[in-house]
This record gives C-alpha cells, sequence and structure tokens, in this order.
C-alpha cells in the first residue's frame, strides 16, 4: 500500500510518457511534429532568432571541441557529400564559388 501512496516525480512522470508515446509511434510520426515545430517557431522568430542561436551554438561546440573533432566531422560531410552527389553538383558549386569570389574581388 505504501508504494501506491508514492506520488511520481515530473521527472519519472515524463519519462514514463516519453516512454508510451515512443512505444506506440513511428518515425514519420516524429518528423511530422518536428516540422511543425519549426514551422510554428520560425512564424514566431525572425532570421535573427536563428542567427543567434547558431551563433551561440557554434561558440558552445568550438569551446568544448578540439581541431580533430573538426577535421573528422569534415571528413564525414565530404564523404557523405561525395555518396549523394554527382559530377554536375560539383561543376554548379564551383562555378557559384568563382563568380561570387570574382564579383567580391571586383574582377568580371
Amino acid at each position: 500500500m505504501a508504494d501506491k501512496d508514492k506520488k511520481m516525480t515530473v521527472e519519472e512522470a515524463g519519462r514514463k510518457g516519453g516512454e508510451a508515446t515512443a512505444d506506440s509511434h513511428d518515425k514519420e510520426f516524429y518528423q511530422e511534429i518536428g516540422k511543425k515545430g519549426g514551422e510554428t517557431t520560425s512564424e514566431k522568430h525572425g532570421k535573427e532568432f536563428y542567427q543567434e542561436i547558431g551563433k551561440k551554438g557554434g561558440e558552445s561546440t568550438a569551446d568544448n571541441h578540439d581541431k580533430e573533432f573538426y577535421q573528422e566531422i569534415g571528413k564525414k560531410g565530404g564523404e557523405a557529400t561525395a555518396d549523394s552527389h554527382d559530377k554536375d553538383f560539383y561543376q554548379e558549386i564551383g562555378e557559384k564559388g568563382g563568380n561570387a569570389r570574382a564579383k567580391n574581388n571586383g574582377e568580371d
């Protein structure tokens, strides 16, 4: 009877609810609610909001990681990009980069 009288903490109730939700929903459910949440946040906050949280996140990451961390994630990102894009993709982004550089340097 003593167990019946014990109340759950907010943390315990949240964990229990989260586990029940995870058991009864699939990946698409979480993608959909994430999309809705992102759209709502975007409507409530402007571009500056995302710039500020991105800056804070970048500074925090830089404070907590070294050069090797960035080398590793850069390598993984490069490999993933190479696996999902073809030669035309690289030609297009190379041309865009070259044009932007020329514009910034006053070249034609």
